[in-house]
C-alpha cells in the first residue's frame, strides 16, 4: 500500500512538471494562433506622449477638447494640450506632496479628484480619507459625495461641500476598484481576494447587499452599465466576466481572451461592445451583441464521469482496482470531470466565451460544428504596459498608460464603430 501511494506522489510530482511545461507550450500555441487571425481594421496609434519620470497611473481624455489629463508616481498631474504641430505639451504642471494613485475627473463640472500614495484626495485641498494607497475613486455630482477605496482596506464616502466623513467599511483584502450607481446609491467595491462587494450607501450608514464571487484573482478592473444594469469585471486570473446585476436569475458570461492580468474594461452600450485591455499590451473588443452561454460549473467526482477510472486521489478504488489513479481534468462545455484519455481534443468556443483553444471531453467535441467556431472577438497589440484605460466614444478616442511611463492616444472608429457618442454615461 506505502509503495502504491508513494508511486502514485512521485508521478504527480512529475507530472506537475510536465503540466507546467505543456501550460507555456500551450500559451505560444493560443498566442501564434490569434495573431495568424485575420483582422480587417486595427486601433490606429494617433499618439505617444512621453515625459513622466515615473509609472503613469491614469489617464482621461477631455472631452470636446484636444486634451488630456495624467497623474503619475512622479507627484505631478499634467494637462497636455494638443498643439497646431500635433503634439501634446503640458499646459499645466501641478506636482502634489505625495505620488498620484488613481484620479477620477467629472466632465460636466470640470472638477478633478486626485487619489494619493499617502491616503489623501486632492480636490482644492487635501482631504484625509484613507490610511494608505487610494486605489480608486468616483465623484457624484447628483449627492455631492466623492466615494473611495484604499489598501487600508476600506470604501469611504465623503460629503464635498462640508469636507466631513460620512461613513466607512472594510473589507478582509485590500480593495483595488469601484464603481458607483448614482441613482441608487449602489457601489460595487472589488477587492484582492477576488471578490466583488455590493453595497448600499446612506449618509450615515450603509448595509451590504451580496458578494460576487467568480475570479480566481484579484480584481483589477469594474464597469458598471446603469442602463442595462450590466457589471463587469476583470481580474489577474486573466478573464473579464459580465454580471447581471438587473435579473435574468443572476446570469454571468465568462470572457476568455487575454494572456495577462486584465486591468481596464469599457462597456460601449450603445453597440453592445465592451473593450478591455491587459499588462502585456493586449486590446481585445468584444461582441456583445450576440446570444451567448454561460459556462457550466465544474462537477465533483473521484473518478471520471465518462470511463469511471479513478483519479490519483481515490486511494481506494486504486487500492480496489490494482490501477494507478488519472489526472482530474473537466470539460469547459459541459462541466464534467474526466480524465485525460476522455477528454483529449481542444476547440474554441466563443458562444461561452472561450476564444482560445480549451479543453472538452470527446463527446462534446463532436457537438461542436464548425460554425461555433467564429471568434466574437478581435484582438490588437497596445505594445505597451496598460494599467489604465479611459474612452471618449463621442470621437472615438481612446488613451492608455501604465508603468513603462508611456500615454497612448488611439482611434478606435474602425473597431468600434465612429457613431458611439448616444448613451455613453461618462465616468
Amino acid at each position: 500500500m506505502c509503495t502504491l501511494v508513494i508511486t502514485v506522489i512521485l508521478l504527480n510530482l512529475f507530472g506537475c512538471q510536465l503540466i507546467v511545461e505543456s501550460r507555456e507550450k500551450e500559451n505560444i500555441a493560443m498566442a501564434a494562433e490569434i495573431h495568424s487571425r485575420p483582422q480587417s481594421s486595427r486601433p490606429v496609434l494617433l499618439n505617444k506622449i512621453e515625459g513622466h519620470s515615473d509609472a503613469v497611473n491614469s489617464a482621461v481624455l477631455i472631452p470636446k477638447e484636444d486634451g488630456v489629463i495624467t497623474v503619475s508616481e512622479d507627484r505631478t498631474i499634467r494637462v497636455w494640450l494638443k498643439r497646431d504641430s500635433g503634439q501634446y505639451w503640458p499646459s499645466i504642471y501641478h506636482t502634489v506632496s505625495s505620488p498620484c494613485s488613481c484620479m477620477s475627473y467629472h466632465h460636466d463640472s470640470r472638477r478633478i479628484f486626485i487619489g494619493q500614495d499617502n491616503g489623501a484626495i486632492v480636490v482644492s485641498e487635501l482631504i484625509p480619507s484613507h490610511q494608505n494607497r487610494v486605489s480608486d475613486m468616483v465623484f457624484s455630482q447628483e449627492s455631492q459625495w466623492v466615494v473611495s477605496t484604499g489598501h487600508d482596506k476600506s470604501v469611504s464616502w465623503m460629503c464635498t461641500q462640508s469636507g466631513s466623513m460620512l461613513g466607512r467599511h472594510y473589507f478582509g483584502s485590500w480593495a483595488s476598484c469601484l464603481q458607483y450607481d448614482n441613482d441608487t446609491q449602489h457601489a460595487f467595491v472589488g477587492d484582492y481576494s477576488g471578490q466583488i462587494t455590493l453595497l448600499k450607501l446612506e449618509r450615515n450608514t450603509y448595509s451590504t447587499i451580496t458578494t460576487l464571487k467568480g475570479h480566481e484573482g484579484n480584481i483589477g478592473a469594474l464597469w458598471w452599465d446603469p442602463v442595462q444594469r450590466l457589471l463587469f469585471s476583470g481580474a489577474s486570473d486573466h478573464s473579464v466576466i459580465m454580471w447581471d446585476i438587473g435579473g435574468r436569475k443572476g446570469r454571468t458570461l465568462l470572457l476568455q481572451g487575454h494572456h495577462d492580468r486584465v486591468q481596464a474594461v469599457r462597456y460601449l452600450q450603445l453597440n453592445r461592445q465592451l473593450v478591455s485591455c491587459s499588462a502585456d499590451g493586449g486590446i481585445t473588443v468584444w461582441n456583445m451583441d450576440t446570444p451567448r452561454e454561460e459556462a457550466p460549473q465544474w462537477l465533483d467526482s473521484d473518478s471520471c464521469q465518462k470511463c469511471e477510472q479513478p483519479f490519483f486521489w481515490n486511494i481506494k478504488q486504486m487500492w480496489d482496482s490494482k490501477t494507478i489513479g488519472l489526472r482530474q481534468h473537466h470539460c469547459r462545455k459541459c462541466g464534467m470531470a474526466v480524465c485525460g484519455k476522455c477528454s483529449s481534443k481542444r476547440t474554441t468556443y466563443p458562444v461561452m466565451g472561450f476564444e482560445f483553444q480549451v479543453r472538452v471531453c470527446d463527446t462534446c467535441y463532436d457537438t461542436v460544428k464548425e460554425e461555433d467556431r467564429t471568434p466574437l472577438a478581435t484582438f490588437h497589440e497596445g505594445k505597451h504596459n496598460i494599467a489604465f484605460m479611459d474612452m471618449d466614444p463621442s470621437r472615438g478616442l481612446m488613451v492608455t498608460c501604465g508603468s513603462d511611463r508611456i500615454v497612448k492616444i488611439w482611434d478606435m472608429t474602425q473597431v468600434v464603430g465612429c457613431s458611439i457618442a448616444t448613451g455613453f454615461t461618462p465616468r
